[in-house]
């Protein structure tokens, strides 16, 4: 037995709930002579829009509620069936906006006996960082990691290694679809990048989330390789030249995801225009493999799962 195959005890559930879509992560660690190898097993995402009522009303109505306890009882069952070594369960920008969370977050723990954590944009940005994909790049270069979600976007500046800094801004795909991205926060986002990148070029973007991971496969750009500006530029065009029903039709985009790859890719632009960055690169990763990075590393220091 190799050692790849003699670690199969290793595996860890990990759930995101977003303001466009809710997800349960599986995978496997397997670690041999040079380290741990994540295998994601299985990724199971539901379109539930929660930033439809976070972003407007505030508050999740009865129905969203038994919707979203409904799924987590599903993903409860899938975990039982999987038995991971340990779970994390985070819920984002829609469940930090609603002044009822608290209240969901119990129902959640009473239906289903699954602790779900509100965290803030800024361990938000932290968790999507644990995935460490810069270190698969020139660790002497600087990048600028964009993660844009339905309700914010997060940006952390890396710096030969180390982040140098983070900020969450209010500025999400569903939250620009309602209407709700205030100019102020724009400004503040483009006086922060330009802030903080000043002295970092060059410098290059570092993607994720759900529609920069979709660009980049409608781009067919061989894994591994950035994207240019210009590329992304083409595709954001490419994009908006069809009506709604085209991007699911001709594209083949659910349609959860073809009215909000419009306003990710502009703000995706945006922010490499403003830090002047010539490339992104599109590691396919986000918050959920970050709770999995993050799980299995306490994991190796404890020697044991944390629940």
């Amino acid at each position: 037995m190799t050692d790849l195959q003699s670690s199969t005890a290793l595996k860890f559930a990990a759930i995101d709930i977003g303001s466009n879509a809710v997800r349960l992560l599986l995978t496997r660690v397997l670690e041999d002579g040079q380290g741990a190898f994540f295998k994601k097993e299985s990724l199971i995402r539901l379109p539930i829009r929660l930033g439809e009522e976070a972003f407007t009303i505030e508050r999740f109505s009865p129905g969203q509620i038994e919707v979203l306890v409904n799924a987590m009882t599903g993903f409860k069952y899938m975990m039982q069936a999987y038995q991971p070594l340990d779970y994390m369960a985070c819920a984002t920008s829609a469940m930090r906006e609603v002044k009822n969370g608290p209240e969901v977050v119990r129902a959640i723990k009473k239906e289903c006996g699954i602790d779900l954590q509100i965290i803030d944009g800024k361990l938000e940005a932290e968790i999507i960082f644990a995935n460490r994909f810069e270190q698969r790049l020139n660790k002497q270069k600087h990048y600028l990691y964009i993660d844009v979600g339905g309700g914010s976007t997060e940006l952390t500046l890396l710096a030969a290694g180390r982040a140098a800094a983070a900020q969450s801004f209010k500025i999400g795909t569903v939250r620009a679809l309602k209407g709700k991205v205030k100019a102020s926060t724009w400004k503040s986002m483009r006086l922060w990048i330009k802030e903080h990148t000043r002295g970092y070029q060059p410098l290059a973007g570092i993607g994720s989330g759900g529609n920069i991971n979709k660009m980049f496969r409608l781009a067919r750009q061989k894994e591994g390789k950035p994207l240019s500006y210009k590329a992304l530029g083409k595709m954001d065009a490419l994009i908006n030249s069809y009506t709604f029903e085209e991007r699911i039709r001709i594209l083949n985009l659910r349609p959860d995801r073809a009215d909000v790859i419009v306003p990710a890719s502009r703000i995706y632009l945006t922010v490499m225009r403003w830090a002047g960055c010539k490339k992104i690169y599109v590691p396919q990763i986000g918050l959920a493999d970050g709770l999995v990075r993050m799980l299995y590393e306490r994991y190796r220091k404890s020697g044991s799962p944390l629940v």
